[in-house]
């Protein structure tokens, strides 16, 4: 509890500083990735715990951006108000799509939920009358906190970071529970799990579910930063981006999740030099990734803090070793 305290305060204290010191665009980009990193930390329950190929992240988060927008602008209610329909509706939608669609699995399950992204799509980009059509919904209103308008980009970002940092730390209190630990049961071996008492079923959805309500909040946090959504902002090459950040910050990780949500959004910036072909690069370093660093860069990182622990352990045991073969008669 200590170490995650710790973790949670070195965490806000970097955004701070970084807040109070980087340029405007820099300020936006950071709020974007804050915002990718709320999604991707809830894909992580899909994905990296329960092992559910999911390519339709973006659709759930595109969800509970239209229904916020939408009770903003024309119901006129309040985007706080607004959230919980938003957040509650898109886990239960994932929650009832998700019993029949959970029952595939592998690359079935991964090609149907990018279905359902596309469908996501053709669905806001014709339904005119409601959602716009590919003109959007625009003039979504601003948070406000204890009447202050966060309308800057810093102000903006303390509550992204302080929205971050909440959900991490619930996701790691779910981890560290017999739910958590169901999830990942269900990810090595559904045969077993279900042998043990689990039921998979349940698990399945509760972690389909689970991510969706946190790509619902990401998508009020969206609507409500940049105050417009199109069809565009949802579509499935998201739902792929956010798939490539938890890969590159690591699966299974929170940690690898905020990690690879930040380096994948501010990479095109450091890579705009190379033009079209970032592409090509971008490609090739997924490829890399994948072959020498299957489990991302939290993976890599901790399996080199267990070799380093590993000589001192082997180095104790054996003076353990020596000093008991010194004191027997």
């Amino acid at each position: 509890m200590a170490s995650r305290a710790l973790a949670l305060l070195a965490f806000l204290g970097v955004g701070f500083a970084l807040s109070m010191s980087v340029s405007e665009y820099s300020l936006r980009l950071l709020n974007l990735a804050a915002i990718s990193a709320v999604a991707v930390i809830g894909l992580n329950f899909a994905f990296g715990y329960a092992g559910l190929i999911s390519l339709g992240h973006a659709a759930f988060m595109g969800l509970g951006a239209y229904i916020l927008a939408l009770l903003t602008t024309r119901a006129g209610w309040s985007p706080w108000l607004a959230a919980a329909p938003a957040v509650l509706g898109t886990g239960l939608a994932a929650a009832l799509i998700g019993l029949p669609l959970l029952r595939l699995k592998g690359h079935y399950l991964a090609l149907a939920t990018l279905g359902l992204n596309v469908s996501f799509g053709i669905v806001a980009a014709n339904w005119i009358e409601v959602t716009g059509g590919t003109n959007g919904v625009a003039r979504i209103p601003g948070l406000a906190l204890f009447g202050h308008a966060l309308d800057g980009e810093r102000a903006f970002l303390w509550l992204a970071l302080a929205v971050v940092a909440i959900l991490a730390i619930l996701a790691s209190a779910l981890q560290r529970s017999r739910h958590g630990r169901a999830m990942m049961a269900v990810r090595d071996d559904e045969t077993a799990a279900a042998m043990s008492g689990v039921n998979v079923t349940a698990v399945k959805v509760a972690a389909f579910a689970l991510s969706a309500v946190y790509a619902a909040i990401a998508g009020c946090l969206f609507a409500a930063h940049v105050r417009f959504i199109s069809p565009d902002d949802f579509n499935f090459a998201h739902s792929i981006t956010f798939l490539s950040m938890l890969i590159v910050g690591g699966e299974g990780t929170i940690a690898g999740a905020i990690i690879g949500a930040a380096l994948l959004t501010f990479l095109p910036e450091w890579l705009r030099g190379l033009g079209e072909s970032y592409l090509a690069f971008f490609g090739l370093m997924m490829l890399a990734i994948l072959i020498f660093m299957p489990r991302g860069i939290m993976g890599l990182a901790l399996g080199l803090a267990a070799r380093r622990r590993r000589p001192a352990q082997s180095h104790t045991q054996a003076t353990s070793a020596v000093a008991g073969k010194a004191v027997r008669p």
